[in-house]
C-alpha cells in the first residue's frame, strides 16, 4: 500500500479495514504514530531499498462499514466510513462490536445490523472524535442517497443526529458539481476518495488539502520530511472548523460519467437510459419488464433543488488544465481526470492490464515523480521525452477535458474515448475564449 501510495503521490491513505482481527493485529505490528492520529510504517516493515519513499506514506485509521436494517418498511443497505483518532480508540470500537455479536471475521467491511444513526449514536459514545462519513452516497443499492434503499436527506437517515455528519463522499458515479445541487450539503464538505485495497486504483479521487493562510504549523524537519499534520487537522478541515489550521484545497475526480451507476439501466438486457429517456419512458425493462436500475443522474434531479442548478463555472488554468469552480463559494474547486493507466493504455492500442503499459506507468512515475505530478503538473514536453507524443497528446486533451466518455449504467463501468477516432486536439471555441484560470499547483 505504502509502495503505492508513493507511485500516485498520495501522502495519506486509509489503513482499511481495522475491525477486521486479522487486520487489525497486521496495523499494530507495522505501524507506528508518526503525528497525532497519522501513522508510519516501522523500518522493519518494508524494503530497505525504497524505504525513503514508503516512509513518507501517512496512514489514517479509518474503514467502511455496511448496515443493512429496516426503517419506514424499506430495507436500507448502507455504506458509511469511520475515521478513528488512534489505534486505541479502534479496540474499543471493536470491543463493542464483538459484544454485539458482529462477525468482524467474515469481512474487512463487516454487516452489521445497526442503523447508521444507532452506529453513529454508539461510535460518539465511544469517542467524540469519531467521524463519520456516509460514502459513495448516490450508489443505488449502498449510498445514503440511493435509489433502491437509501434515504432523501441526512435528516432523514440520522436524525436528531444529523448534525455530526459534516460531510459526503461522492462516489465514481457523482462529481461535487452534482452534490452542489442538493440544499443541505451547502454547508457540508464534499469529499473524494478511492478504494485503498486496490493498488491501481489509488488516487483516482481523492482530496487535497493546504494550509490556511496565516495559519501557523510546523514546517517539515531533518528527521521527518513530511508537514506536520495531525488526524484532528484533517477533521477540522473536514469540519470546516474556523480555528482549523488546514482546509480543503479541491478534489481530484473520476469522470462521473465512467462510474458505474452514472445512467439508469439494465446490464444483462443491454439497456441503458439517461434522465430524460427515464422519464419519457419509465423505469420498467423492455426486455425482462423488471425495474430498471435507476442511475444517479436521474435520482439526483428527484432531490436536487432548483435554485442551485448550473452554479459552477470552468476555465482553463494557464498550465492547461480544465477547473470547475462553485459560483456560490460554498465548495472548494474540483478537477476531472481519467487514471494514467487508461491514457497509456489507448495511447499505446493495449489493454490496461498489459504489460506494456505497466512498465510504462512505473517509468513515469518513478522518472517524473508520481501519478499526480504526470497528470497535473508535469510539462508535456517531459511526457512527450518519456512517453512519446501520443502519450503527451492524450494527457493534454484530458487535462483540458477534450474526451466523450460512454456512460456507465447498472455495474457496468462508462467506456473512456480520449481520441474518439481523431488524430488531433480540437478545442472549443468556448474554451478559446475562457479567461485563464491559474490556482498556482
Amino acid at each position: 500500500m505504502a509502495r503505492w501510495a508513493s507511485l500516485k503521490g498520495l501522502d495519506i491513505i486509509s489503513a482499511s479495514d481495522f475491525t477486521h482481527p486479522l487486520w487489525f493485529r497486521e496495523l499494530k505490528s507495522q505501524l507506528k504514530e508518526s503525528s497525532e492520529g497519522l501513522y508510519a510504517l516501522k523500518s522493519s516493515a518494508f524494503a530497505k531499498a525504497s524505504a525513503d519513499k514508503q516512509n513518507k506514506t501517512l496512514f489514517l485509521l479509518s474503514t467502511e462499514i455496511s448496515s443493512i436494517y429496516k426503517q419506514g418498511e424499506k430495507l436500507r443497505r448502507i455504506h458509511n466510513l469511520v475515521f478513528a483518532p488512534n489505534l486505541e480508540t479502534v479496540e474499543k470500537i471493536n470491543k463493542e462490536f464483538t459484544k454485539r455479536a458482529f462477525n468482524l471475521i467474515a469481512d474487512g467491511r463487516p454487516i452489521i445490523g445497526l442503523s447508521s444513526k444507532d452506529l453513529l449514536e454508539l461510535l460518539l459514545s465511544i469517542d467524540k472524535n469519531i467521524l463519520l462519513i456516509p460514502c459513495h452516497v448516490w450508489t443505488p443499492h449502498f449510498g445514503m442517497y440511493g435509489s433502491a434503499s437509501g434515504f432523501d436527506s441526512i435528516e432523514e437517515s440520522f436524525g436528531n443526529l444529523s448534525d455530526y455528519i459534516y460531510g459526503i463522499e461522492t462516489g465514481l458515479s457523482s462529481d461535487p458539481q452534482m452534490n452542489w445541487q442538493i440544499e443541505e450539503l451547502k454547508t457540508r464538505s464534499i469529499l473524494s476518495f478511492s478504494d485503498a485495497h486496490s493498488g491501481a486504483k489509488m488516487g483516482r479521487e481523492a482530496t487535497v488539502f493546504q494550509i490556511k493562510n496565516g495559519a501557523e504549523v510546523a514546517p517539515p524537519g531533518r528527521d521527518s520530511p513530511r508537514l506536520d499534520i495531525s488526524y484532528q487537522d484533517i477533521v477540522k478541515a473536514i469540519k470546516r472548523d474556523p480555528k482549523g489550521s488546514f482546509e480543503i484545497q479541491y478534489t481530484v475526480e473520476f469522470y462521473p460519467e465512467e462510474g458505474k451507476y452514472h445512467y439508469s439501466g439494465h446490464r444483462n438486457c443491454k439497456v441503458v437510459r439517461g434522465p430524460q429517456e427515464t422519464r419519457k419512458d419509465g423505469n420498467t425493462c423492455p426486455i425482462c419488464k423488471r425495474r430498471l436500475t435507476e442511475g444517479v443522474l436521474y435520482r439526483l434531479e428527484q432531490l436536487s433543488n432548483e435554485n442551485l442548478l448550473g452554479k459552477v463555472e470552468t476555465k482553463i488554468s494557464q498550465s492547461g488544465i480544465k477547473w470547475y469552480t462553485d459560483t456560490t463559494k460554498n465548495h472548494s474547486p474540483f478537477v476531472k481526470l481519467v487514471p494514467l493507466n487508461e491514457i497509456i493504455a489507448e495511447a499505446f492500442s493495449s489493454t490496461v492490464s498489459s504489460q506494456k503499459v505497466k512498465d510504462a506507468f512505473d517509468n513515469l512515475c518513478e522518472n517524473l515523480g508520481s501519478e499526480i505530478e504526470v497528470l497535473l503538473k508535469t510539462p508535456l514536453s517531459q511526457i512527450e521525452k518519456m512517453g512519446g507524443a501520443k502519450l503527451s497528446e492524450g494527457i493534454d486533451r484530458v487535462r483540458r477535458g477534450n474526451i466523450v466518455v460512454d456512460p456507465g449504467y447498472d455495474g457496468e463501468y462508462g467506456r473512456v474515448k480520449i481520441w474518439n477516432g481523431e488524430d488531433t486536439i480540437v478545442q472549443s471555441v468556448e474554451e478559446k475564449q475562457e479567461s485563464q484560470l491559474d490556482l498556482q499547483f
